[in-house]
Parts: structure tokens; C-alpha cells; sequence
């Protein structure tokens, strides 16, 4: 059975800077989109940025835009999420997902497509 595991969250002031980790046992990501979804406390799930396994193309969530990137290391089954400029709205527990797809681009509007997720990390960002 596949697992993610995320790490990296913490602490940080606004305008700070946090990289969080998503590494994978038990799948091979080269075949597979990966996303970034977070969850506020009292809000919906949302999705935050994704990478598409067939093209390497990416999507993001209009408010994140500029400030956070995705990017991959298939040798290290490890997907990284850097994040530039934090600001406090954007505290939230953060979760990577895996949908094994290499025909259609990734989405972030619907979560239901990923069938892996890891525990998720909690980012805080406070003056």
C-alpha cells in the first residue's frame, strides 16, 4: 500500500519562509500527479498547487501564486512544496496527495481523485 509522509511545517512570521516534504514509499511518483491540498481550521479543503506526471506542468491556487513551488525529486520519491511569503492566512494543515495518472493533467478542484495522502503538517504563521 502506498504511503506519503509529510514534514517541514512549523512555526514562522509573516513574510517567512517554510519548505515542506512529501516523500513516498511503495509508489514510484513519475507515474502519478501530486498536489498539495490544506485545510484551515472552520474552512473547506482547498487545493494549493499540483504537478502533472505527464508534462511536469503546474497549477496553482490563485492566492499562492508567485510565492509557493512545487517541484519533485522522482530519484528520492520526494515531492517538495517551497513556500515564499508567508502570510497568516495561509495557516493551515497541509496534506500531499497522489492520484497514479499519466494521461490527464492534474486539477485541484476536486480532491476525490487522489487516492493517497499523507497525515498532513501543520504551517502557523504568526506575528
Amino acid at each position: 500500500q502506498p504511503q506519503l509522509v509529510e514534514s517541514g511545517g512549523g512555526l514562522v512570521q509573516p513574510g517567512g519562509s517554510l519548505r515542506l516534504s512529501c516523500t513516498a514509499s511503495g509508489v514510484q511518483l513519475d507515474f502519478y500527479n501530486i498536489a498539495w491540498f490544506r485545510q484551515a481550521p472552520g474552512k473547506e479543503r482547498e487545493g494549493v498547487i499540483c504537478m502533472s506526471s505527464m508534462d511536469d506542468s503546474v497549477y496553482y491556487l490563485d492566492s499562492v501564486k508567485g510565492r509557493f513551488t512545487i517541484s519533485r525529486d522522482n530519484t528520492k520519491r520526494t515531492v517538495y512544496l517551497q513556500m515564499n511569503s508567508l502570510e497568516p492566512e495561509d495557516t493551515a494543515v497541509y496534506y500531499c496527495a497522489a492520484s497514479r495518472q499519466v494521461l490527464r493533467r492534474c486539477q485541484l478542484y476536486s480532491a476525490d481523485e487522489y487516492g493517497t495522502w499523507g497525515q498532513g503538517t501543520q504551517v502557523t504563521v504568526v506575528s
